[in-house]
């Protein structure tokens, strides 16, 4: 005959369960038991991130290669409308609702013409969107103050190792050529 029987032991883990479920509820006033279940969600960004600075660079007249090399390849491109792409991003964080930009450039005989946009964010005000939520209050920056730096001197600089004099001129890449 076992020392606890099993009802006492069903009893037993069922008062810790609730008493550890009402623990949880009272630690976080606002929300409840809701809101200590609540699991973590990443921040997620979709689509093409296009910046102001991007599309500070964009001139009427590049060509459809230059503008691809400024914003990326583009998220919609249609066959109906040669002439037109569409980069669209959204970002959806946690607590806050999804944010999404839209940018529509069009292309007369395959050059630049014009670009619609929404309000871009500038690619700092857009890096610290992401990391609004992953700074933990009383974590400590990694930055130096300008005396601090001071107190490291500058590496030396390398010579760079002497090469030998060129040639003065070049054997024949064919043969019998002179």
């Amino acid at each position: 005959m076992p020392f606890f029987s099993r009802s006492l032991l069903r009893w037993g883990a069922i008062t810790v369960v609730c008493a550890s479920f009402a623990a949880c509820s009272s630690t976080n006033g606002s929300g409840g038991l809701l809101a200590a279940l609540t699991p973590y969600r990443v921040s997620v960004v979709q689509g093409n991130v296009v910046t102001r600075e991007q599309l500070e660079v964009l001139r009427p007249g590049m060509s459809k290669i230059q503008v691809r090399e400024i914003l990326g390849t583009p998220l919609l491109t249609s066959v109906f409308h040669e002439d037109r792409w569409d980069y669209l991003f959204t970002l959806q964080r946690q607590g806050v609702a999804p944010q999404s930009r839209k940018v529509a450039v069009f292309f007369k005989a395959g050059v630049l013409d014009r670009v619609d946009s929404d309000e871009l964010p500038s690619e700092v005000e857009f890096a610290a969107t992401l990391d609004a939520g992953a700074r933990a209050p009383g974590k400590t920056t990694l930055e130096a103050t300008p005396e601090q730096l001071q107190k490291f001197p500058p590496p030396p600089l390398e010579q760079a190792p002497e090469l030998p004099p060129l040639p003065a001129s070049y054997p024949p890449l064919e043969p019998g050529a002179r």
